[in-house]
This record gives structure tokens, C-alpha cells and sequence, in this order.
């Protein structure tokens, strides 16, 4: 039998089995707290920095007194990674909430945020996912006017997500008031004339970590780079758009809607990026050896 894996809750690590939280965690009760998950590759963390510099600013967001130094989260993360050697590549998830009290709205007086971590094996993107590309569908973006906090009030996410999996899509593109936000679980970015463009990182889209990546990344290939709002006109007749997550790396959208998008295949652009990535996940690993 294979052996359970471990987590960490409120300063222990016991396996995922034992792990328990009253019904009063207002995690459970409110959604109220906030997630980050860090990529590892072969024991490193990748860009860990930056996933904790967005976890305490997400935390600060939401008037959560960060339980934990930056000290303090990567040397949990890099525990949880050495428990788990059988996973070379990992996944490692951080979950805060503002803690356990009487079910109120306002909020709780000297409580203790409650702190869940766990890591699971992550494969990368297949060469089939890499030469195909994925589906996706448009919806409207009807979440909260808050996206750039990664809270763990995802239902909006989820309903997103799902209505792709209904119509046999990987994602769903989000468009508000005519402007491109994201995906559901997901950045979204827009090749025309051999530029990449990115929707402007403002409260309506949540910041991903690979936001910045793929700005560094583009100057590398010395693609131009453009920060702008994006109508659904632009999307739509785009010549190559692409996907970034933790858990997606960079991967090609082929399909929207139905409908190919550009000629119906991974594009230029895209196959650079998607290279440069692989060489900045190759540096890291060095760089953190």
C-alpha cells in the first residue's frame, strides 16, 4: 500500500487523513481566506518568491495578519516537498483562513488563523497538449469585483469552469462589459502581429505569478509586449491566444467557441514562449540547487 501522504495544519505535520478543522473555521462557513499554490520542479520551487510576496499581499488585502514570515512559508514548503521524494514534480498548496469563532459576519477579536498546507504530484503539460492545444468557450465574468485576491471563495470560478467542461472545453474565457478579464482558473493573453497582449492587472483580473514571467519571457524572445484592455472583437480574430496557470505552464488555445483560433494550431509566438519557459523552469533549478 502506498504510503499516505503528509500535511501541515496549525504547526503539524500528520497524514491528510488525520487533518481536521472544526465546522466553525470561517474557511468553512464564509470562504474567508486566502490560497496560493507554488510549482516545484524536480525539488525546486519555482518563483517561490513571488507566490509569497502575493500571498501576503492577498493576505494584507483581507485584514489577515500573515501567520508566517517569508522565512517561515518557505521552509514549510520545502518540508512538505522533501516529505514527498516518490513526486519529483509538485504542486504545493497554502491555505490561510481567518480562523475559528461563532458564526458572525464582522469580524472575529484575537482568534488564530488557521493554516493548511499540502503537496501533490504534478505532471506538466503532455506533448499532445503542447502540439494540439485546448478548447475554450466565452462567458460573461459575472464574479466579484475583487479578482486580484486569490480568496477561496471560488464558486464563480467553478461555475465557469464547469460550464466548459459541459460543452467538452478545457477553459472559459471571461469577458466583461465587452473587455477580456481571464479565465477561470487561468491568464489569458492575445498574440495580433506577433505581439503579446495582456489585459491590464487591475481588480478585475487576479495577477498571476506567470503574468510577470511572460513579460521577462517575451523580452527574451524579443517579442513585443503590449498592457491594454482588450475588447472581445480582438480576442476573437486573434491570430494565436494562449493560457498561463501554476498548474498549465503556458499551453495554446486552438479553439473558441467552436470556432479555430488563427489557423487552428500552436502558433509562432506561443512555441517561443513555450520554449523560454522550460528554459527559465532549467535556470531556476540551478540557480535553488
Amino acid at each position: 500500500m502506498a504510503e499516505e501522504q503528509t500535511v501541515y495544519l496549525n504547526g503539524e505535520y500528520l497524514p491528510l487523513s488525520e487533518a481536521r478543522i472544526p465546522v466553525l473555521d470561517r474557511g468553512f462557513i464564509f470562504g474567508d481566506g486566502i490560497y496560493d499554490v507554488v510549482p516545484v520542479y524536480e525539488g525546486h520551487p519555482f518563483r517561490l518568491a513571488q507566490h509569497l510576496t502575493r500571498l501576503k499581499r492577498c493576505l494584507t488585502q483581507i485584514r489577515i495578519d500573515p501567520p508566517m514570515d517569508q522565512a517561515g512559508w518557505s521552509a514549510l514548503v520545502r518540508e512538505l516537498v522533501e516529505r514527498h521524494p516518490q513526486w519529483p514534480n509538485q504542486m504545493v498548496y497554502l491555505h490561510v483562513t481567518r480562523g475559528v469563532a461563532k458564526r458572525d459576519h464582522g469580524f472575529p477579536q484575537g482568534i488564530t488563523p488557521t493554516v493548511f498546507a499540502m503537496t501533490n504530484p504534478f505532471v506538466p503539460p503532455t506533448p499532445e497538449n503542447i502540439g494540439n492545444g485546448m478548447s475554450a468557450i466565452s462567458l460573461p465574468d459575472e464574479r466579484w469585483l475583487h479578482c486580484d485576491i486569490k480568496s477561496i471563495s471560488l464558486l464563480g470560478n467553478i461555475l465557469a469552469r464547469q460550464s466548459a467542461l459541459d460543452a467538452h472545453a478545457k477553459e472559459a474565457i471571461l469577458f466583461r462589459d465587452g473587455y477580456l478579464t481571464e479565465g477561470a482558473a487561468s491568464n489569458i493573453w492575445v498574440v495580433r502581429d506577433g505581439t503579446l497582449i495582456a489585459p491590464p492587472h487591475d481588480n478585475l483580473i487576479l495577477e498571476g505569478v506567470r503574468y510577470a514571467l511572460m513579460e521577462d519571457l517575451a523580452a527574451r524572445c524579443g517579442i513585443p509586449f503590449d498592457i491594454r484592455r482588450i475588447p472581445e472583437s480582438e480576442v476573437r480574430h486573434a491570430d494565436e491566444l494562449l493560457l498561463t496557470a501554476a498548474t498549465k505552464e503556458v499551453q495554446p488555445i486552438t479553439r473558441l467557441d467552436g470556432k479555430p483560433v488563427g489557423n487552428g494550431t500552436p502558433g509562432p509566438i506561443f512555441q517561443k514562449l513555450f520554449a523560454a519557459y522550460q528554459q527559465a523552469k532549467a535556470e531556476s533549478r540551478q540557480t535553488t540547487a
